[in-house]
């Protein structure tokens, strides 16, 4: 078997970011400015959102979202065991405290029927993470927001073209957050963020806090507290070129994953995650669980395959000790760290990369 070198991340760059670059420098808007507006605007009408503004990246965007909610020190928020680390630091540098509840074991999202008990005096909200492309179950989580009286922040840094009943994820909750890193559906010159609101009281309060307490740029005059959270106009034109290839991404990378299913379908070591009926699914990554996760780890490894693992569970990070969870209360997220992986679904895998992945997985199988 002839190897291949075959990266897990490779954004999709071509000249349309080269000129949206080229053309901020040439009107010397360098900062925030008309493409930032024209980025906001289309993605606000591309999820149906009403409000949203930008973040330097999609940790800010969800620290912004708690920042404007009013979270502090003593409160608590509910999240997910098994998602990147900013969904919970951003939650400690808040002052709060993260309340970590398990995943199911079929598409890895935040098992609802956990988080009623989790809920205390001190509980303020609930940050349900939309992971691997495909939604978390959000009608529950609603009615149990509703009936403690608490506020929703969706991490949705993941899941930008993913759709819950027919309403895009982030505008379910109070707030939405999206992502726009390198790795992401689409990028803004590689780091990037968003937060979308329905709710108009919201979106002032975020104008002013992300902006040094004031709503226009080139004033001294403060009425509020702020800081910087603003995106700039070289990064949102970026964004700008790759929202007008966003079909054709998310098309290209379904293709990638019908692909994988095809050729590993017959593998009685693998299985696939489940696409629940309520969402569609957006392949930010594929991700399939398998037997011997480590072996097969290395071996793809050696034969040129990049790979990744899943989410380390969030309670055992040693920065969060002092919570003292105990595993038990985790089976799911420990046991999609322990035995599932992500194959490369980027625009640069065409059909004999996918195959000698799926060749390269087969083999170590034969093997066993």
């Amino acid at each position: 078997m002839t190897a291949l070198k075959i990266f897990q991340m490779n954004p999709y760059i071509g000249d349309e970011e080269v000129q949206e670059i080229a053309d901020s420098v040439k009107n010397n808007w360098v900062t925030e400015g008309p493409k930032a507006k024209q980025f906001i605007e289309q993605i606000l009408k591309y999820t149906g959102a009403k409000y949203g503004v930008l973040a330097n990246n999609g940790t800010i965007a969800l620290y912004l979202a708690l920042l404007v909610l009013g979270i502090k020190k003593g409160d608590e928020v509910i999240v997910t065991d098994f998602s990147f680390y900013a969904s919970a630091s951003v939650i400690h540098w808040i002052g709060a405290t993260p309340v970590f509840v398990d995943i199911t074991r079929d598409d890895f999202n935040i098992d609802v029927s956990k988080i009623e008990h989790k809920i205390t005096p001190r509980t303020k909200a609930i940050m349900p993470v939309h992971i691997y492309g495909c939604s978390a179950d959000m009608d529950p989580i609603i009615e149990i927001a509703k009936k403690y009286h608490l506020k929703i922040v969706e991490d949705a840094c993941q899941s930008l073209g993913v759709f819950y009943k027919n309403r895009h994820t982030g505008t379910l909750g109070d707030l939405g957050c999206f992502s726009f890193f390198a790795d992401k559906t689409i990028t803004t010159a590689g780091e990037g963020g968003m937060v979308i609101t329905n709710d108009e009281a919201l979106y002032g309060k975020m104008s002013y806090l992300r902006n040094q307490g004031r709503l226009q740029s080139g004033t001294f005059i403060h009425p509020q507290f702020g800081v910087n959270f603003r995106l700039t106009d070289i990064a949102a034109g970026f964004g700008l070129a790759q929202l007008k290839k966003l079909e054709h991404i998310i098309e290209t990378k379904l293709a990638t994953y019908k692909l994988y299913k095809k050729l590993l379908g017959d593998l009685d070591e693998v299985e696939f995650l489940t696409t629940k009926p309520y969402t569609n699914f957006v392949p930010f990554r594929v991700n399939i669980k398998v037997k011997n996760l480590a072996q097969l780890l290395n071996h793809m490894e050696v034969h040129g395959v990049q790979t990744r693992g899943c989410f380390y569970p969030l309670h055992k990070q040693k920065i969060f000790e002092y919570l003292n969870y105990e595993d038990k209360d985790f089976p799911n997220a420990i046991f999609a760290n322990e035995n599932a992986m992500s194959l490369p679904v980027h625009l640069g895998m065409d059909d004999e990369k996918i195959k000698y992945v799926c060749r390269v997985i087969k083999d170590f199988y034969k093997k066993q």
